[in-house]
């Protein structure tokens, strides 16, 4: 598990890091995580999940920080589809990454962060994560706290099954300007202490 270690009181209110770091706590606590780190870049959090565990297998990554649609930050740094690259200059981490994923598909990437799958930029993200690392990726469509909705996966040669629509509030599906929040009553919602994702999502 990787969250965003920047989003402290002095730049944010709130200060989302601390939540962070106590959910990291609780889910080592319960046995959920077996490795977690804070970071202040994606440089730092793709070089530690490239290396942390030696070569062991890793069936699943949990990222927690902010989101846009087809996005994920650490602090301002986005991970977005350029990230994909074969030129980019994380290509190697990446790679280094993905080789050890379990094969078949069988690992997740999840993206617990706002709108990351959300509308059509977050669709083909998804897409283009999958191609790329060859695993399930898995996201939100809406604004995400303690009820975090529109959870969805997707697998290696899958299509988006969820609306381009979910989620949004203002904008197009194709230019989205501005999300709903999560609410129990909403599409494929979870809470934050939810450590699995449900079937069917």
């Amino acid at each position: 598990m990787v969250y965003d270690r920047t989003c402290t009181g002095r730049r944010h209110r709130p200060g989302l890091s601390h939540a962070w770091s106590s959910g990291k706590t609780l889910y080592r606590a319960l046995g959920r995580i077996d490795h977690a780190l804070g970071v202040s870049s994606w440089d730092d959090a793709l070089h530690w999940l490239g290396t942390v565990g030696g070569d062991a297998p890793i069936a699943e990554i949990q990222y927690w920080g902010h989101g846009k649609w087809g996005l994920a930050r650490v602090d301002t740094q986005a991970f977005d589809a350029d990230a994909l690259q074969p030129s980019h200059r994380w290509a190697p981490t990446l790679d280094r990454i993905a080789d050890r994923l379990l094969p078949q598909g069988r690992s997740t990437v999840w993206f617990r962060t706002c709108e990351t799958l959300g509308c059509v930029p977050g669709q083909e993200f998804a897409q283009r994560f999958t191609e790329r690392m060859g695993c399930r990726v898995a996201g939100h469509t809406f604004i995400i706290g303690h009820w975090q909705s529109g959870l969805h996966t997707l697998a290696p040669g899958q299509t988006p099954r969820w609306s381009a629509r979910e989620g949004l509030k203002a904008g197009s599906p194709q230019s989205p300007t501005d999300a709903h929040w999560s609410r129990l009553w909403h599409p494929n919602t979870i809470s934050f202490l939810h450590g699995t994702i449900p079937a069917g999502y």
